[in-house]
């Protein structure tokens, strides 16, 4: 490097110069964004990670120089050594555009051909083509942006959690195959035949042994992996950032992390969070917007309505009622006249997408009640109705009666989907707060079993415990869920440390014990040698920076994602590997028609 170089040593970033660099030598080097050849006179914005610069190639200042930049083209990397001068034509769209360099040296560092993507923020190129040639990609200004936003973040996070005593610690990514939720990604052995390492869904045993070896406070920024579908928030390999606390309860976690959030959100965002944050227990999340992880920036909430419908004329909500189900609806308020017949047939269609068979609505107008289920209702009913939703003209009221897991399902989608609609969803408003009290367990209809809510190691409510062998689709974890903007970016629990309350929850999940040892006995056999209280939490770290960077995918801020099919366009893995490779490992590929 040193001979391409010369004796050219970079001074500046090409965006960090300012007026006040003025009548100063500098030292660019950077690629070519454009080039405009004015005769006498050649211009080229050069381009790094810190922003863009003008430079002046002058045939009167330097001969040799201009000459070598008759040859430039865009994406060529330079070196460039020059005087900064006050720019006589400000750009006010960009940082250094009250500035120029004049240029008196260029050396060309490296030649390009003309790339299949323009490195422009509004190229619309597809986004199989961006991810194939991800390195271009990567060299827009607002991809650069998002990689220095998560470094930030990432260091902002380890400088809080290193102020107050938590240790970062490694755990393996080879380890054995457990129960977690979502598949594993196994890796065979050569050298121990016809057996698996996973890779870590989390390094959830790890950290909790931490505790039991006396570590007190640990963090990890660590990759996890997950073999399940994806979507816009999921990749087979993300990020965490993973923490875990001896001695504590609920309170201590949710307090320490809620000063965490305050520091990232000052540090990253300049905006102020007031503490403590909302919390809300599942149920009445549950009950107030049919999710688990609400959307605060806006109203709409469920309101119960089968004790007015259980006896109406209505058959499909008295139906829904005497079948043991509910009947609940939202109020769309002050938006009515904004929903025709046929847009509220396209809600509809939306919210059976999520179970529903129908979907009931009462509009309130100028002129009156619409309403396609008014005849069945007496005049005391719809009254009361409306009185419930303290409905007013220009409300539109909107039911759906069912199992109570689909009026939640669908009515909690669909107040997000009018909200969006209506466009009442504003990325630059942030609004937290904690989901408690989740349940334990859930029904697992494949399974015909009950599973755990979150993984087999939280702990029940104090309260609850007595439920595990009697009623244990009512109790209650000490588990949380951090939610912003109704996406949940960060979940932990208290963990059980009492080998006594593990074997019951082993129990209840309808592990024998000799199952439970199987999967878990290195856990098991640590508890029995003192074991503090401990708990944590994990967050989803591109699902956090994707957020506060404004994106709708966390593709845009990993640097190297798989597409939706779990692929790389760009290294075009996975691959099929040769039959040397599967011989050393002992394993034969058999394709299943």
């Amino acid at each position: 490097m040193a001979e391409v170089l010369g004796k050219m040593k970079r001074t500046h970033m090409c965006g960090d110069l300012r007026l006040t660099n003025v009548s100063e030598e500098v030292t660019l080097m950077g690629w070519v964004q454009k080039r405009r050849d004015l005769g006498g006179l050649i211009f080229a914005d050069l381009r790094d990670r810190a922003g863009i610069v003008q430079i002046i190639f002058d045939k009167d200042i330097s001969e040799e120089a201009f000459t070598k930049a008759e040859k430039i083209r865009g994406e060529y990397v330079l070196a460039v050594r020059g005087i900064v001068k006050r720019r006589q034509a400000v750009n006010n769209n960009l940082p250094t555009g009250e500035i120029e360099i004049f240029a008196e040296e260029l050396k060309i560092l490296s030649e390009a051909q003309t790339p299949p993507i323009y490195i422009d923020d509004n190229d619309e190129v597809s986004e199989n083509l961006r991810l194939k040639y991800r390195y271009l990609d990567l060299r827009k200004p607002k991809m650069q942006k998002n990689m220095m936003f998560r470094h930030k973040m990432a260091k902002v996070v380890r400088d809080y959690l290193d102020e107050n005593a938590f240790a970062e610690i490694e755990t393996p990514i080879l380890g054995k195959p457990t129960p977690e939720g979502a598949r594993d990604y196994l890796v065979p052995s050569r050298v121990n035949p016809g057996k698996f390492y996973a890779l870590p869904q989390s390094p959830q045993l790890f950290k909790q042994l931490l505790m039991v070896s006396g570590m007190d406070r640990y963090f990890q920024i660590v990759k996890c992996f997950r073999d399940e579908d994806l979507r816009a928030d999921r990749q087979p390999e993300f990020t965490q950032i993973d923490i875990e606390m001896s001695f504590v309860e609920v309170d201590d976690v949710l307090s320490m992390n809620e000063k965490l959030l305050q520091r990232i959100f000052k540090e990253m965002m300049n905006i102020d969070i007031q503490l403590p944050l909302q919390r809300l227990p599942y149920a009445e999340a549950m009950d107030r917007y049919g999710s688990d992880k609400p959307d605060l920036r806006f109203g709409f909430e469920l309101k119960s309505i089968s004790d007015i419908a259980k006896d109406c004329g209505f058959k499909v909500f008295k139906d829904a009622i005497a079948n043991g189900g509910d009947v609940r609806g939202i109020n769309i308020n002050g938006y009515g006249e904004q929903f025709s017949r046929k847009d509220i047939t396209k809600i509809e269609d939306y919210a059976k997408i999520y179970g529903a068979k129908g979907l009931a609505w009462i509009k309130l107008t100028s002129e009156g009640i619409q309403s396609p289920i008014a005849k069945f209702l007496t005049e005391v009913e719809i009254q009361m109705i409306l009185a419930r939703f303290e409905a007013v003209e220009g409300d539109l009221l909107l039911f759906v009666a069912d199992k109570s897991g689909i009026v939640f399902d669908a009515l909690g989608h669909l107040r997000v989907e009018v909200a969006k609609q209506l466009k009442l969803l504003d990325k630059n408003e942030y609004k937290l707060l904690w989901v408690t009290e989740f349940p334990l367990f859930e029904y697992d209809e494949e399974e015909n079993r009950y599973v755990a809510k979150h993984h087999p190691f939280t702990s029940p409510m104090d309260e609850d415990v007595d439920l595990l062998e009697t009623a244990p689709d009512k109790a209650r974890a000490k588990a949380y869920d951090i939610v912003l903007n109704g996406i949940e970016i960060g979940g932990g629990s208290i963990r059980i440390h009492r080998s006594e309350l593990q074997q019951k929850m082993f129990k209840a999940l309808g592990f024998s014990e000799e199952e439970a040892w199987d999967k878990f006995g290195f856990l098991l056999e640590a508890f029995k040698y003192g074991t503090p209280p401990h708990g944590g939490i994990a967050y989803g770290l591109d699902r956090f920076v994707m957020l506060l960077t404004g994106n709708d995918s966390i593709r845009e801020v990993i640097a190297f994602p798989k597409t939706q099919n779990a692929s790389s366009p760009m290294t075009e893995d996975p691959t099929e590997v040769d039959e040397k490779q599967l011989k050393e490992l002992h394993i034969r590929v058999s394709l299943e028609e």
